[in-house]
């Protein structure tokens, strides 16, 4: 990598995990690995965000510009600090959910020809939509729970179709926005009398709602992926959630979730979820970085991929860092990796031909 590295951070956004991209910007920023980075911060706040949306003091931000991304009268786009976006070598975006980790920014920053951490514009659209993702991985044989895939408009539209469909799919089942994630809008729903409220909820979110079976008595095992085109995996860890799934709360707000790493699996689960979470990284054209989540059987073993996440969080508390330690890649390495890849894919982009 060069000398010195100029390198943007964009958080926060128009997604439901608006906070979730605050908290972790917050400790990306403030974390001691930049210096090993020799770089200029310089912040972004997501589209649509002003200065004052974030409140002083919860960023370490003596050194950053903040800046909002707008339309441009040419079709592309232009910034509120003239000349902010070029001024830089590398993007990060920390921006989970909607309009950010779905291709949304990524299509931004590749009509800027900025170098960008993460998966592409294919990639994260795809990745981000729960029932495409599911679609590609089953015809790459990855083993998955069944699940249902519905529009908000069929839903209202079809209210009995759609309950009976649900009732061949079985339950307990789980009730999500296609298009989101850091389980917001999902509801685990127990017997029929459930169903309409929590469809009613994950449609607030989403006009694609993903109807999943909830499997019996699983573990949740979660594998960190880093790489471009020969990604490598990292040991497995195991959430062990406060409540009865692993939801908002339990995520963000209670605090007594329990995460063992390395999970306590037999060598060859281990070795079988490493590799599952390879296929399904290359299968969904992923790059840079994921964390991929399954569900492992407590009985036999059996595993099944529950999602991918193409920006898993950078919180104290997030999985992805913490996994990578434990591999024996520590947080600044982590971080400088993460940019040598992004300015490697960029480089091998710029080698389309763009005319005949």
């Amino acid at each position: 990598m060069p000398e010195r590295l100029r390198v943007g951070v964009i958080f926060g956004g128009r997604s439901g995990e608006h906070e979730v991209s605050l908290a972790s910007a917050c400790w990306l920023v403030g974390a001691d690995a930049w210096p090993r980075l020799r770089r200029e911060a310089r912040l972004a706040l997501g589209p649509g965000e002003e200065d004052g949306d974030v409140p002083r003091g919860t960023l370490d931000v003596a050194a950053a510009r903040a800046s909002s991304l707008v339309p441009a009268a040419d079709g592309a786009f232009e910034t509120t600090n003239a000349g902010w976006l070029q001024q830089l070598d590398v993007i990060l975006p920390i921006l989970h959910g909607t309009y950010g980790e779905d291709g949304v920014v990524q299509g931004l920053l590749e009509l800027a020809d900025v170098p960008y951490v993460g998966s592409g514009v294919a990639g994260s659209a795809v990745a981000m939509d729960k029932i495409l993702a599911k679609h590609v991985l089953a015809a790459v044989g990855v083993p998955q729970a069944g699940f249902l895939g519905l529009t908000r408009s069929r839903w209202e539209a079809e209210p009995d179709a759609v309950r009976a469909d649900v009732a061949a799919l079985g339950y307990p089942c789980f009730v999500k926005p296609a298009n989101l994630g850091s389980s917001v809008g999902i509801r685990k729903v127990h017997h029929p009398a459930e169903l309409d409220a929590a469809l009613a909820e994950a449609a607030r979110f989403d006009r694609r709602i993903i109807v999943e079976q909830g499997l019996q008595d699983v573990r949740e095992i979660e594998v960190s992926v880093l790489g471009n085109d020969e990604p490598i995996a990292s040991v497995p860890g195991e959430i062990v959630p406060c409540n009865e799934f692993y939801d908002y709360e339990a995520k963000y707000l209670d605090g007594r979730s329990e995460a063992i790493i390395p999970a306590d699996l037999p060598p060859a689960v281990t070795a079988e979820v490493q590799q599952i979470a390879l296929t399904a990284y290359r299968a969904l054209d992923l790059a840079g970085m994921a964390r991929i989540d399954f569900f492992v059987a407590r009985g036999d073993h059996r595993v099944y991929l529950n999602e991918g996440n193409t920006i898993p969080g950078f919180t104290p508390i997030s999985m992805y860092p913490k996994l990578w330690a434990a591999s024996g890649l520590p947080y600044p390495d982590l971080l400088a990796r993460l940019i040598a890849l992004a300015l490697e894919r960029h480089q091998d982009r710029s080698r389309n031909a763009t005319s005949i």
